[in-house]
């Protein structure tokens, strides 16, 4: 009986710890459960800042709900509520993979990175490496500061450079703007983002279309560094390099900038220009270049000013201006030149120094005045016209247009026309108070001469011999041409008229007072106009004694 007790004892005894090995290795094989913060094996990389100092740069597991570690599988397995924290950052996903032995770990599931209370990161997937501070995540990613919110698929974001960038297209937003790319970058502590290969910008007012584009979430200002297009519903630009002020509107634009209206129709470009979309204002420095297709019209200088609101422009530094509305185009110069348009009309005015030449008539002055109102020119400062061989001068030159052709031209006060045979040096001379030459075809056809009229001119017979040079002197007096020569003379009521034999001339005989024959100042093609107007000190003395003034040219 004591022998089966004792069987039976060692029986029990041997089943127990059979069943007692068997449970406990059950429970060696179930996963823990880690509630506390526990360090992950260091990892012997340091940066060189904290190698100096002895602190190592090791990833922290804060949190975890089950934990694993599968045979022949490097990584640890966590799952639920898992937490990170490396170097000031907090990192949460669903689950990890942590690899201790390269101090990095893979996230997956509602990852999510906080870097103190700047900087949250957002996507599906992270992997995170703690040596390099890189993370790279994928999968419908926001990343967010004060700012600014960043929208992509995929973004490695260096924490040692703190600089975000994504290369298979992305989204930057705030509150002013939305700016899209293929690739981009974001710095949070600087506050600027980079961005190339089809650069958009769109806001409420205005798009920018780039090739590559720089921004700033705190002051809202585009950097453009390469081929762009600012589009609105004022018009458009054209550049390659500059800034624009997203929120102000103002813009410095370099390289040959172009700025157009809405319509396409006026252009201005220049070295460097200075434009602010809401007043339409715009200032330019260095080959400005500023031309209405419309009115076809362009005026040119080294600095301009212009508002396309009011369509008022300003150059000045050789400047010049080309009216082409006609069969031959006006070239305009003088030391400054205004160009103002209304909705119909065009006028034009250049001071000081003027020279104007087209194909069919020339001129010099000290004040110009072009109104497409009245298509008049008016001419004010010892002004010259010539036309062929024929020259016209005065106090003030009135040039009437019709269709971009010469009408007719009055001179006001010491008027004098004169006309040069060509034949050695013989002039047919016309003076008086007032004058009113008309033309046909681009020539004068007939010339009246209203107050003081006197007149010197050639006889010529049939066969183009001189008899003799004939004076005459009538308050009033009309002369016809043709082919420059004169065909018939008119003048009342009373007349006084000396003929003098060709021998018996002399040289005081062939001039009438303030003669000036001021060949040398005429502009000879469109590059001659920037000369200056000095006259011979010979010819000085014959400038009419009143002088210009500026308000003289308020019409």
């Amino acid at each position: 009986m004591k022998k089966q007790s004792s069987i039976y004892l060692k029986e029990s005894t041997l089943v127990l710890s059979v069943l007692f090995l068997f449970i406990f290795s059950a429970i060696a094989q179930q996963p823990d459960s880690i509630s506390s913060p526990q360090k992950i094996r260091p990892v012997a990389v340091e940066s060189d800042s904290d190698a100096a100092e002895g602190v190592e740069q090791i990833i922290e597991l804060r949190q975890a709900d089950l934990w694993s570690k599968r045979a022949g599988f490097d990584a640890e397995v966590l799952t639920g509520n898992v937490v990170f924290f490396h170097e000031g950052a907090f990192m949460y996903c669903d689950s990890a993979y942590l690899f201790q032995q390269t101090n990095s770990f893979e996230a997956f599931s509602n990852v999510s990175m906080e870097q103190g209370d700047t900087i949250f990161v957002y996507g599906d997937y992270l992997y995170y490496d703690g040596n390099t501070r890189l993370a790279r995540l994928r999968d419908n990613i926001r990343m967010e500061d004060q700012n600014a919110t960043l929208f992509t698929d995929s973004l490695d974001y260096d924490r040692m450079a703190n600089l975000g960038y994504y290369f298979e297209g992305g989204m930057l937003v705030d509150e002013e703007n939305e700016l899209t790319s293929f690739w981009g970058q974001y710095a949070p502590d600087t506050k600027e983002a980079l961005f190339s290969d089809s650069v958009k910008l769109v806001n409420e007012d205005y798009t920018i279309y780039a090739d590559t584009l720089k921004y700033n979430t705190e002051t809202k200002v585009a950097d453009i560094l390469g081929p762009s297009r600012i589009v609105s519903d004022s018009g458009y630009i054209h550049t390659q390099n500059g800034w624009y002020n997203t929120v102000t509107e103002d813009s410095r634009l370099f390289d040959r900038s172009e700025v157009y209206s809405n319509d396409g129709t006026k252009v201005l470009i220049g070295d460097t220009i200075y434009y602010n979309r809401i007043t339409g204002q715009g200032e330019v420095f260095g080959n400005m270049y500023l031309e209405d297709s419309e009115r076809k019209g362009i005026i040119k200088g080294n600095y301009g000013f212009y508002n396309e609101k009011t369509e008022y422009g300003l150059a000045t530094d050789s400047a010049y201006a080309i009216d082409y509305s006609g069969q031959d185009s006006l070239f305009l110069h003088g030391d400054t030149l205004i160009m103002s348009t209304d909705s119909t009309f065009r006028d034009i005015k250049a001071f000081y120094d003027v020279r104007f030449y087209r194909a069919d008539i020339q001129g010099v002055c000290d004040s110009i005045h072009y109104s497409s109102r009245d298509s008049m020119l008016y001419m004010i400062g010892s002004p010259v016209v010539w036309n062929e061989n024929n020259q016209i001068s005065g106090y003030q030159i009135n040039v009437h247009m019709n269709d971009s052709t010469i009408e007719k031209a009055i001179v006001k006060d010491y008027a004098m026309a004169i006309q040069d045979r060509r034949e050695g040096d013989q002039y047919n001379q016309l003076s008086g108070r007032d004058m009113t030459a008309y033309f046909r075809d681009g020539e004068i056809y007939n010339v009246l001469v209203e107050g003081n009229a006197e007149s010197l001119y050639y006889l010529v017979e049939e066969d183009s011999t001189i008899i003799g040079l004939n004076k005459t002197e009538s308050p009033y007096l009309s002369m016809d041409i043709e082919n420059q020569k004169i065909t018939r003379l008119k003048l009342w009521p009373a007349t006084t008229a000396v003929t003098t034999p060709l021998p018996q001339l002399q040289p005081e005989q062939t001039r009438l007072e303030r003669f000036a024959w001021l060949d040398y100042l005429r502009p000879i093609s469109p590059s001659d106009i920037f000369r200056s107007n000095v006259r011979k000190s010979e010819d000085a003395d014959n400038e009419p004694q009143r002088r210009f003034e500026r308000e003289d040219v308020t019409l």
